[in-house]
């Protein structure tokens, strides 16, 4: 009955979003860097690209250059309580899409970074990476709770979200789609983006920095993590181990499929995508200890899924807690679920970073 109630609450709560487009299938050709072998198909293009990724994944999640942080904390423009500024700066993957291209972070400092400017005694920080399609307000609450908790929160606009959309789009298509390598670039450019908004956040004196994503932001988070020594501990609300089957078998991407089908199977569709799938990195040095959140009903995350990636980390000795949420992938996000969610993702941060 539970079982029943819950994913019926699913369906309901994914039925209110009335502008899903189904677009066409594309591999992407002109989203490879300009050094990509070419030859043959353009799956074998693509496979041969992406087999190159993975012979150096830190390579490919490695920001290059410094660019110059902008952090305006004109009060006219930052009028959200607790909020001290709004973060911008370059991304180190320039897109054609000119309004992507610029990084927007709103500032949530906690107490004791607002009076220290001191290494060591700013306290902990945390970058905020939301859900797919999080508008503007997304997550605020959450890093308003952050920092009355002690924890600084840099809440990042994921590529193509909010300010960075262009404005042909009113959803965040470009970042999960039916094109193979615009998604990978895209999801990188993200992973990118978090870096360097960890550079920013040491050369203001936090040197105790965490990761906290949900659903498309856990997965993003975790792909951060793992190629960066600087993070202590990650609470990833929502996981699966390979971003294929959560694309292939979600109730949220069902027009997403729609436009692979006929074009590609999921298994080869896993294979592609493997650069942004946590389970390709299972058998890499993790820097620090994860918190993998769940739910129970889940219809987006399905279940089983998440339960193959949990037992994953316990079988290769990877530091992690674990808490599954009585609730649904969308209700998780609706009372009282969403209080017990952000309850036990701040006890954990507090818990690993104060």
């Amino acid at each position: 009955m539970l079982t029943r109630f819950f994913h019926d609450w699913e369906h309901r709560l994914a039925s209110v979003s009335k502008d899903r487009v189904e677009r066409p299938f594309e591999w992407g050709l002109e989203w490879l860097p300009e050094d990509a072998a070419a030859g043959g198909s353009p799956q074998e293009t693509v496979t041969r690209w992406v087999r190159g990724v993975m012979a150096d994944t830190q390579a490919f999640y490695t920001p290059g250059g410094t660019p110059s942080f902008s952090l305006d904390d004109s009060p006219a423009n930052n009028q959200t309580p607790g909020q001290a500024g709004t973060l911008r700066f370059q991304s180190a993957l320039p897109t054609p899409h000119e309004a992507n291209n610029t990084v927007v972070a709103r500032w949530f400092p906690s107490a004791a970074a607002r009076t220290s400017r001191a290494r060591g005694q700013r306290g902990p920080a945390v970058i905020v990476m939301p859900q797919w399609n999080a508008d503007a307000g997304g997550h605020i609450g959450l890093a308003q709770l952050l920092a009355r908790s002690g924890i600084s929160a840099l809440r990042l606009s994921l590529p193509y979200h909010d300010a960075r959309m262009p404005p042909e789009l009113s959803r965040a298509d470009y970042i999960v789609s039916a094109n193979v390598v615009r998604t990978l670039q895209v999801c990188r450019q993200a992973v990118l983006d978090a870096r360097r908004a960890i550079d920013w956040l040491e050369d203001e004196g936090f040197d105790r920095i965490g990761m906290l994503g949900t659903s498309l932001g856990s997965c993003l988070s975790m792909l951060t993590t793992v190629h960066e020594p600087r993070i202590r501990a990650a609470a990833l609300n929502h996981v699966s181990p390979w971003f294929a089957d959560v694309v292939w078998r979600g109730l949220s991407t069902r027009h997403v499929r729609a436009g692979l089908e006929g074009h590609i199977t999921l298994d080869e569709l896993r294979e592609l995508w493997q650069p942004i799938s946590p389970y390709a990195y299972l058998g890499r040095s993790w820097p620090g200890h994860s918190l993998l959140v769940y739910a129970r009903y889940d219809l987006t995350f399905p279940v089983d899924l998440s339960r193959i990636l949990v037992k994953a980390y316990a079988e290769r000795g990877i530091a992690h807690d674990v808490a599954t949420l009585p609730c649904g992938h969308y209700s998780s996000g609706m009372a009282p679920f969403k209080f017990l969610d952000a309850y036990l993702l701040i006890r954990y941060l507090r818990r690993k970073l104060l």
